[in-house]
């Protein structure tokens, strides 16, 4: 019951808002641990069995030998089937797995539909009873305490009725009315898809499950939403890294070997797919939206987005949603500083946003009231050679604009120093240079938001700490998917 609960993303989503108290964004971190555990009873479980097993052979306490008990009997025939099944779950759910194949993860984790079933019946054949008397599940009711853990059942029948509630609920959903409106190619195998849904209602930051049937008719994957709910449609940007995305962009008219003829044209330049007579575009399946922690990126007086690489999606949706609301009759009354921080390993990678980056910092400036509402910063890892290094800094000279991102901020080389930064800010707001208004009898919030590898989400929390003081709060959240 409790390891499929987090799974049931839709009873989440409900009780999110409600219970702001409770860490439901981290259901995937505690699926994780219940797993662990359920490995480790299972291990002391199993052991357990092989010794008794051995023991009721060896003392003739039963008529039957071992051998017996575990393929003839359903206490064994069902825990080999879900030692099974766990071996299967537990090898391909490394990440380094779903990353490369994250089809084979997505399979083999519905063999717990086959585990669960097992689970149920698991007891049935009475293994363990209170005594050697002989049973039968028609004889009285004495049968349901004369076989030890056979209630079990009615646990494991709560959990599985909701997550089975839970995927019908999705299946309805996502069979609703779905139309494709426009693809776009970006540079650098990056694809955008924008449809219209009229039943989806969505919140800046929140994701989807994207299913294309001429793809894949079972896998379902997660994109971020990168619109926000001012557009007059919902759109979703996806890289070809994986056999998934590069068959759905083929399928799309804008695969790989389909975008030569615009990489002739300009391999730097954006198009919008155009259909030949008598085609059509494929059908999609949306499953969502699902709530993350970027919801609450207005609770707070300063929000710190930070993204690496194609981490930078969640903030599309968000950063178009800010400016918007600073333009509305009613704009955001706690939200009042957003810091922008993009770390890329290739300058590649700035391209997929580099339009709508420019579009928001000049709208910054030029609704701001003095102070810049929101501030850009863009890390480049690379190590360029000496060439390119020459060639960066003579088209700076003479130029407001930063020649790789082509914004008004400078472009920093190298990993951010997240606790110099942090510190940075904390003491400005204490001083009152980076934020005026700070009441000595109030605390600032700075929500900091990642999205990336876990890795630099360790040293970002720990910055966060670090830099907290009395007056002002630092609070960390991680976007899960």
């Amino acid at each position: 019951m409790v390891i499929v609960m987090p799974m049931c993303r839709n009873i989440l989503r409900w009780l999110r808002p409600k219970f702001r108290a409770l860490p439901l964004d981290e259901s995937m971190w505690f699926h994780r641990q219940v797993a662990y555990a359920m490995l480790f009873f299972t291990i002391l479980h199993v052991a357990a069995h092989y010794v008794n097993f051995f023991n009721v052979e060896r003392t003739q306490v039963r008529p039957q030998i071992a051998l017996e008990i575990h393929y003839t009997e359903a206490g064994g025939i069902t825990g080999h089937i879900m030692l099974l099944c766990m071996l299967l779950i537990y090898t391909t759910a490394h990440h380094r797995i779903r990353q490369q194949s994250f089809e084979t993860f997505w399979y083999t984790h519905h063999l717990f539909i086959p585990f669960l079933l097992g689970m149920y019946t698991h007891a049935t054949s009475c293994f363990v009873r209170d005594t050697a008397k002989p049973f039968s599940p028609f004889d009285d009711a004495n049968f349901w305490t004369h076989c030890i853990g056979y209630e079990g059942w009615r646990w494991e029948l709560v959990g599985g009725g909701l997550y089975l509630f839970d995927r019908l609920y999705r299946e309805i959903r996502c069979r609703r009315e779905t139309k494709i409106v426009k693809v776009v190619r970006h540079p650098y195998d990056a694809v955008e898809i924008q449809f219209t849904k009229p039943s989806m209602k969505y919140k800046p930051g929140q994701w989807l499950f994207l299913n294309c049937p001429d793809v894949s008719y079972y896998q379902w994957h997660p994109f971020t939403i990168t619109s926000c709910p001012n557009d007059p449609y919902i759109s979703v940007h996806v890289r070809q890294v994986g056999d998934f995305t590069r068959a759905l962009a083929d399928a799309l008219g804008a695969g790989q070997s389909q975008s030569k003829l615009y990489d002739e044209l300009d391999p730097m330049g954006m198009y919008e797919i155009a259909l030949q007579y008598g085609q059509k575009m494929p059908a999609l399946r949306i499953d969502g939206p699902y709530g993350a922690p970027a919801e609450d990126v207005f609770e707070n007086e300063v929000a710190v987005l930070i993204g690496t690489g194609i981490g930078v999606t969640p903030w599309a949706s968000i950063l178009k949603s800010i400016y918007h609301l600073r333009l509305s009759p009613n704009p955001p009354k706690r939200l009042r500083r957003v810091e922008f921080i993009w770390v890329c390993k290739d300058t590649s990678s700035f391209e997929w946003f580099q339009t709508l980056l420019s579009s928001l910092e000049a709208q910054s400036v030029g609704v701001s009231d003095g102070d810049q509402f929101l501030r850009i910063h863009t890390y480049l890892t690379q190590k360029m050679d000496v060439n390119t290094a020459q060639n960066i800094v003579l088209n700076s000279v003479g130029t407001d604009k930063d020649p790789l991102t082509e914004l008004k901020s400078r472009t920093n080389f190298g990993r951010p120093d997240f606790q110099r930064l942090f510190c940075g800010m904390r003491d400005g707001i204490l001083d009152r240079t980076y934020m005026n208004g700070l009441e000595s009898t109030l605390r600032t919030e700075v929500g900091v938001y990642f999205c990336g590898p876990n890795v630099a989400a360790r040293d970002i929390k720990k910055a966060c700490k670090q830099a907290a003081c009395q007056e002002v709060n630092f609070k960390f959240w991680k976007e899960h998917f």
